[in-house]
Protein backbone atom coordinates (compact mmCIF):
# COMPACT_ATOMS: atom_id res chain seq x y z
CA UNK A 1 0.00 0.00 0.00
CA UNK A 2 1.32 3.71 -0.62
CA UNK A 3 0.65 6.35 1.50
CA UNK A 4 -1.78 7.85 -0.43
CA UNK A 5 -4.09 4.58 0.78
CA UNK A 6 -3.15 5.63 4.50
CA UNK A 7 -4.65 9.02 4.21
CA UNK A 8 -7.79 7.67 2.91
CA UNK A 9 -8.40 5.42 6.04
CA UNK A 10 -7.48 8.05 8.56
CA UNK A 11 -9.73 9.97 6.88
CA UNK A 12 -12.15 7.66 6.83
CA UNK A 13 -11.50 6.67 10.40
CA UNK A 14 -11.90 9.81 12.50
CA UNK A 15 -15.40 10.32 10.35
CA UNK A 16 -16.28 7.11 11.16
CA UNK A 17 -14.56 8.04 15.00
CA UNK A 18 -17.00 11.59 15.13
CA UNK A 19 -20.19 9.99 14.09
CA UNK A 20 -19.69 7.73 16.36
CA UNK A 21 -19.37 9.63 18.58
CA UNK A 22 -22.14 11.91 17.65
CA UNK A 23 -24.33 8.79 18.37
CA UNK A 24 -22.59 7.58 21.84
CA UNK A 25 -22.54 11.19 23.42
CA UNK A 26 -24.48 13.27 22.06
CA UNK A 27 -27.77 11.70 21.01
CA UNK A 28 -30.40 11.53 23.27
CA UNK A 29 -32.99 8.59 22.46
CA UNK A 30 -34.24 5.44 23.68
CA UNK A 31 -35.18 3.20 21.13
CA UNK A 32 -36.85 -0.42 21.67
CA UNK A 33 -35.02 -3.48 19.70
CA UNK A 34 -31.62 -0.81 18.69
CA UNK A 35 -29.30 1.01 21.29
CA UNK A 36 -28.07 3.84 19.20
CA UNK A 37 -25.53 4.23 21.73
CA UNK A 38 -23.97 0.96 21.68
CA UNK A 39 -24.01 1.64 17.88
CA UNK A 40 -21.86 4.74 18.71
CA UNK A 41 -19.79 2.94 20.64
CA UNK A 42 -18.86 0.18 18.03
CA UNK A 43 -18.50 2.83 15.20
CA UNK A 44 -16.27 4.76 17.62
CA UNK A 45 -13.91 1.82 18.25
CA UNK A 46 -13.53 1.22 14.53
CA UNK A 47 -12.87 4.52 13.97
CA UNK A 48 -10.03 4.97 16.06
CA UNK A 49 -8.74 1.30 14.77
CA UNK A 50 -9.01 2.77 11.32
CA UNK A 51 -6.90 5.88 12.35
CA UNK A 52 -4.08 3.96 13.68
CA UNK A 53 -3.94 1.27 10.83
CA UNK A 54 -4.05 4.15 8.37
CA UNK A 55 -1.10 6.25 10.16
CA UNK A 56 0.77 2.98 10.55
CA UNK A 57 0.62 2.21 6.46
CA UNK A 58 1.30 5.86 5.59
CA UNK A 59 3.98 5.83 7.91
CA UNK A 60 5.16 2.63 6.50
CA UNK A 61 3.85 2.72 3.19
CA UNK A 62 6.27 4.58 1.62
CA UNK A 63 9.59 2.50 1.90
CA UNK A 64 10.75 0.69 -0.36
CA UNK A 65 13.28 -2.26 -0.25
CA UNK A 66 15.85 -3.64 -2.90
CA UNK A 67 17.59 -6.43 -3.20
CA UNK A 68 21.09 -7.38 -4.97
CA UNK A 69 22.23 -10.96 -5.64
CA UNK A 70 25.50 -11.48 -7.12
CA UNK A 71 27.22 -14.41 -8.47
CA UNK A 72 30.30 -15.41 -10.66
CA UNK A 73 30.02 -18.12 -12.79
CA UNK A 74 32.71 -19.84 -14.78
CA UNK A 75 32.18 -20.99 -18.31
CA UNK A 76 34.33 -22.75 -21.06
CA UNK A 77 35.49 -18.95 -22.12
CA UNK A 78 36.22 -17.96 -18.89
CA UNK A 79 34.24 -16.65 -15.70
CA UNK A 80 30.86 -14.42 -16.00
CA UNK A 81 29.48 -12.48 -13.43
CA UNK A 82 25.57 -12.61 -12.83
CA UNK A 83 24.03 -9.38 -10.82
CA UNK A 84 20.15 -9.02 -10.46
CA UNK A 85 18.25 -6.23 -8.27
CA UNK A 86 14.65 -6.59 -7.50
CA UNK A 87 13.03 -2.96 -6.29
CA UNK A 88 10.09 -3.66 -4.43
CA UNK A 89 7.39 -1.49 -2.13
CA UNK A 90 6.37 -3.20 0.85
CA UNK A 91 2.22 -4.41 0.82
Amino acid sequence: MRKGTGTGMMVFGAVLGVVGAIMRYAVKVHTTGFNIHTAGVILLIVGIGLFVIGLIVMVLGGKTRSTTRESVQETPTGSERVQERDDWIPA
